[in-house]
């Protein structure tokens, strides 16, 4: 696993339950957040390493972090990665697809790899 960088972490308000190490994204109301679940979602940034329940403050790690993030899949390093229906990192090359950084270790489902936090689109 790669080294985590703190950079702008963001304090938001959950409005559903956000599991550890999510792509998160925003919630429907400003300073809130939720977890991102397709490659559709605008994606803010990664959940920290607590689970946050419903009205608790997710820490997102933002853009100049470099975050601990669950793989959903096969990812190897530099590969784009957008979340899955559970927030989870996969690849995606789809064009038009959200990503919310770029992989900086390889890793296969399950594994706690580390990601550079820097959303975008394909």
């Amino acid at each position: 696993m790669g080294k985590t960088t703190n950079g702008l972490i963001k304090p938001l308000t959950a409005t559903a339950a956000v599991a550890a190490r999510r792509f998160v994204k925003a919630g429907a109301a400003d300073g809130t957040g939720v977890t991102a679940t397709d490659a559709t979602a605008t994606i803010l940034g990664v959940s920290a390493d607590i689970d946050t329940d419903v009205g608790e403050r997710i820490s997102c790690q933002m853009v100049g972090n470099i975050a601990e993030i669950v793989y959903g899949g096969p990812v190897t390093r530099g590969d784009k990665l957008t979340a899955d229906a559970q927030g989870r990192a996969v690849t995606t090359t789809t064009t038009g697809a959200n990503y919310g950084g770029t992989a900086e270790v390889s890793g296969v489902l399950g594994d706690i790899g580390t990601v550079i936090v820097a959303p975008g689109f394909v």
